[in-house]
């Protein structure tokens, strides 16, 4: 019997696989396989809430599987050496794959092509899986990679998306090959108490939701913070147990600007990841950098620890730091404005706010991450480098009436706009009974703190 195995990495979903498909074509039994690599874990990529979150789209995947007479075989331990005791006990012949694109994984895929070649297996590895265009598909004429998102955005809408795959009726696989217990998210210690449900039938049934009471708006309402409109499919996406290519299928075929707005945000996604495949250390290192003499960490060590509690005095941020913690998840424009508000008016290095952004946000990879702190520190592809977000100019213009600051921060529940943006300004006595802290930084002495620190010399 000709078997195949394939491996599930970020794309956790039965429709639109074109690695489960090919797998399925080409041989009589397949092995869906997952395995809990322990390198993630010892990265520290392996945060309560994405634990937590994998283990629901598991769950989700396996129970699909069964459904179609099949099972997803879960193993834990060094990604190469699990893929081949499995090849080995199935007799497999070869190996399906979703492509990588980040430095981390695109290693660990060039370690399992040679260990299975050495055996004399294959691996088969699949683009336009976990993204709608993959890295290096568009490229300018002068270099590997756009840095710039507008011509790249303008390029990528010309590229012509492969037909989406359906999802399989059947799956066969061998008895012999074990797994263990699939993770649960009882088990996961220190998730976030609103933390969102995984899974693909979770994602799918999303996107209907979406698709008919909030895709028309999402022009018009992505940046209205107390509207909660926008998809909120980041982390489907980020597991892949929604596809992206179909998404942007299904988004041009719906039509409309919201249509149009939410295919743009997914041509950024795969933009930071072209950026990326093709300058892995930005994970890291600034992109472009700006001689930027960071604060001590240890000086800025209150600061730091204030904006992380949501205790820095400006309402909105503090509003925003608090959702990241109770839901995982946070409003985009909010993640511009802490950012901007870390990096410009705390004069704090950027890759302080990223770690703490990937400990908690269940959506959190390094391509989107890094590359959107990158950006709004202005040591990224962001053509104005020096931009700064106001957040009081900001709270009032996504914020008008408050709702989203007296959600997160109840301390100012009574507090009418605009002076829930900006409660220093309260009668003094009104403004002790709050129990809310005082601004930590006034905006100006951030700023200029920000131009002294900078390298102006452009």
């Amino acid at each position: 019997m000709h078997v195949s195995v394939v491996l599930f990495t970020a794309d956790l979903r039965l429709h639109d696989h074109p690695p489960l498909r090919a797998a399925l074509e080409s041989a009589d039994a397949v092995v869906p396989l997952f395995v809990r690599d322990r390198a993630v874990e010892a990265v520290g990529f392996a945060t309560p809430n994405r634990s937590a979150f994998l283990a629901d789209c598991l769950t989700d995947l396996d129970a699909s599987l069964r459904k179609r007479g099949g099972r997803l075989v879960v193993r834990s331990g060094d990604l190469v050496d699990e893929v081949c005791r499995v090849v080995t006990s199935a007799d497999a012949d070869e190996v399906h794959m979703a492509a990588a694109h980040s430095g981390f994984a695109g290693l660990r895929e060039e370690r399992l092509r040679r260990a299975l070649e050495a055996e004399g297996r294959r691996l088969f590895v699949h683009d336009a899986v976990t993204v709608a265009v993959p890295p290096g598909e568009v490229t300018p004429a002068s270099s590997d990679h756009f840095a710039v998102f507008t011509p790249y955005h303008r390029h990528w809408a010309q590229v012509r998306l492969r037909a989406v795959v359906g999802a399989p009726r059947r799956v066969r696989v061998p008895d012999d090959v074990k797994g263990e217990p699939l993770p649960a998210r009882r088990d996961v210690t220190g998730v976030s108490p609103a933390l969102p449900p995984g899974g693909e039938s979770e994602g799918r049934g999303r996107v209907t939701a979406y698709w008919r009471s909030g895709l028309d708006a999402y022009d018009d309402m992505r940046d209205d913070l107390a509207a909660d409109a926008t998809s909120r499919l980041s982390a489907h996406l980020h597991f892949g147990t929604l596809s992206p290519v179909e998404l942007v299928h299904r988004a041009r075929a719906h039509g409309g600007l919201g249509a149009e707005a939410l295919v743009r945000q997914l041509a950024w996604r795969d933009f930071h990841r072209q950026v990326l495949a093709a300058r892995p250390d930005a994970a890291r290192a600034d992109y472009r950098a700006k001689n930027d003499r960071w604060r001590d960490e240890r000086t800025a060590k209150a600061d730091i620890e204030a904006w992380q509690e949501g205790r820095t005095g400006y309402p909105v941020i503090d509003a925003a730091m608090r959702q990241l913690r109770h839901e995982g998840w946070m409003h985009n424009r909010a993640r511009l404005l802490t950012a901007s508000f870390l990096t410009k008016t705390l004069y704090v290095d950027w890759r302080i706010g990223a770690a703490h952004f990937l400990h908690w946000l269940v959506d959190g990879d390094i391509a989107n991450n890094q590359l959107n702190w990158q950006w709004m520190a202005g040591t990224g592809t962001d053509t104005r480098p020096n931009r700064v977000l106001n957040p009081v100019t900001q709270a009032k213009r996504h914020d008008p009436d408050g709702a989203y600051v007296r959600r997160w921060v109840p301390e100012l529940d009574g507090v009418d706009a605009p002076a829930v943006h900006e409660p220093w300004k309260l009668p003094a006595l009104d403004r002790a009974a709050l129990d809310y802290p005082d601004p930590i930084v006034e905006l100006s002495e951030g700023l200029e703190r920000f131009r002294r620190g900078r390298d102006r010399q452009e």
